[in-house]
């Protein structure tokens, strides 16, 4: 049995190194390891970008909305926080000696969460981010004199061309080193090198876990994979979220009117797990490696575990009842900034998809960007539906399928924490509340995506009742889709 509170003993006066802690769940991670472990220090690597260097960077990042609970409960947390200028895809991580040495010297923990997660990024930029990233940042890993645990975030879609997806080690058709040979050749096309992946984001993920598996370093390390990562449950604020990937940005699209069509197997799972959930778990997974490590011969280090945080495997729940339970709440509190009733149709036929974005979202664009030049102003509409489709198309193998996952690993974990870790670090998915997080994620779309506030809600009625009239043409579109479907699609 372990002592009260064994996670946050573990990390007492340690000193922590995190990557890609200015994306969505690196903030989460460090607001959560500020508010509830007594840590020494945090050191985040960030890169200058546009003109800003890292301390500019963070110095915006803190000021946001999701550090409001940490500035109450320990308004001096940036004392805490240790900036380093530095950039993955660089051999030596574009470090100065000083905070090269001051690492090696004094990092405890490393949690690796950097990493291009576009689907669309150009193969050798993904590689070079990803993969080559990864092996840089494993190499200075294996110089740090007091290291105590090292985990990597992947992805519970790394091998997404399985349908079972086990907390286990795959065959890659390539290793990390045949493709980088492979990326100086021009013989080989990228949709030849990722075969049945279908984006370079989880192809490189697999790559890099195939890499990490070897465990070359003798490193304590662990491979910690979430699914679709939503809004917060509970802390610091129920429904804080801040980007429109995922469910997200499908279920915005629809309630403010602008996505009329979407690809969605209704009845197939989605695998949402809350952001604060997923943080805790990633922070547990951090205790269990130093724990099952702490006590080994560095020597004869067993292959890395992998943990898969996915909700499918204990509380599924349905693409239709996630819609449905969101279009309840839009009924009753609509937001102000809608283009358009809130009306949608569904399909998964490619052909289908077609039709209906023809008529639902071309038709329509055209139109308002016609208007838009009568007025003198630039057209906009059909390329706004233009980019929305690309990135639609490359979610529709995650919309239209599912996966069955194991998660023993995970469980084990969960139920090796105490009662007080358990409530600190809550993130079991057995009986989740959907009903309650579906709530909870419409409000914080229109709080923190559409930065709306609740005293606009007679307006926002008011306004989204003189769009009903809408029905009729989308009824229209129905009959035609049925008459196609019922004459030329078998």
């Amino acid at each position: 049995m372990e002592t009260a509170g064994a996670i946050a003993e573990t990390f007492r006066n340690g000193t922590f190194l995190v990557t890609g802690s200015t994306g969505f769940l690196g903030k989460m991670l460090t607001e959560k390891l500020l508010r509830s472990c007594s840590v020494k220090n945090i050191a985040i690597l960030v890169r200058s970008k546009k003109g800003f260097d890292a301390s500019q960077r963070v110095a915006d990042i803190y000021k946001q909305a999701l550090f409001d609970r940490l500035r109450d409960e320990k308004p001096d947390f940036m004392d805490y926080i240790k900036v380093i200028d530095g950039n993955i895809e660089e051999e030596s991580l574009g470090l100065s000696t000083a905070d090269r040495n001051w690492i090696v010297e004094n990092v405890n923990f490393v949690f690796h969460c950097a990493a291009t997660i576009k689907f669309n990024e150009a193969l050798e930029l993904a590689t070079k981010i990803n993969i080559q990233g990864t092996n840089n940042l494993l190499t200075l890993a294996a110089q740090m004199k007091n290291l105590k645990g090292f985990v990597h975030v992947s992805t519970a879609y790394s091998h997404c061309p399985r349908k079972e997806i086990r907390e286990q080690y795959y065959p890659t058709p390539v290793t990390a080193k045949e493709l980088k040979n492979m990326l100086g050749s021009d013989e080989l096309s990228e949709s030849k090198i990722l075969e049945n992946w279908p984006n370079t984001y989880t192809f490189t993920k697999a790559i890099t876990e195939d890499m990490i598996s070897t465990n070359e370093n003798r490193l304590p390390i662990s491979i910690f994979r979430p699914s679709i990562i939503g809004c917060t449950k509970s802390e610091p604020e129920p429904g804080w979220l801040e980007n429109m990937s995922g469910p997200t940005g499908i279920i915005t699209g629809v309630v403010v009117g602008f996505l009329r069509a979407i690809a969605v197997a209704t009845e197939k799972v989605t695998d949402i797990i809350p952001a604060d959930y997923t943080a805790n778990a990633l922070i547990s997974v951090m205790w269990d490696t130093v724990k099952r490590h702490q006590d080994c011969d560095y020597t004869k280090y067993e292959q890395p575990k992998i943990y898969n945080y996915v909700s499918s495997a204990d509380s599924p729940l349905t693409w239709n009842e996630y819609i449905q339970g969101m279009t309840e709440h839009y009924i009753v509190s609509p937001p102000l900034r809608s283009m358009w009733y809130g009306f949608f149709i569904v399909y998964t036929n490619l052909w289908i998809g077609m039709v209906l974005k023809f008529f639902l979202h071309r038709i329509p664009a055209a139109l308002v960007d016609f208007l838009l030049i009568i007025r003198g102003k630039s057209p906009k509409m059909l390329k706004m539906y233009e980019k929305t489709e690309i990135m639609m198309g490359l979610a529709h193998p995650f919309t239209t399928n599912q996966w069955k996952f194991d998660n023993s690993n995970t469980v084990k974990l969960l139920s090796s924490l105490n009662i007080e870790d358990r409530d600190q670090f809550e993130f079991g998915m057995v009986n989740f509340d959907w009903k309650s997080y579906i709530k909870t994620s419409y409000y914080g779309i229109r709080k923190h995506i559409l930065k709306e506030e609740m005293s606009n809600l007679d307006k926002a009625i008011s306004k989204n009742r003189k769009y009903v009239f809408t029905y009729m043409y989308e009824y229209n579109i129905l009959c035609i889709v049925s008459f196609i479907m019922n004459n030329y699609i078998s």
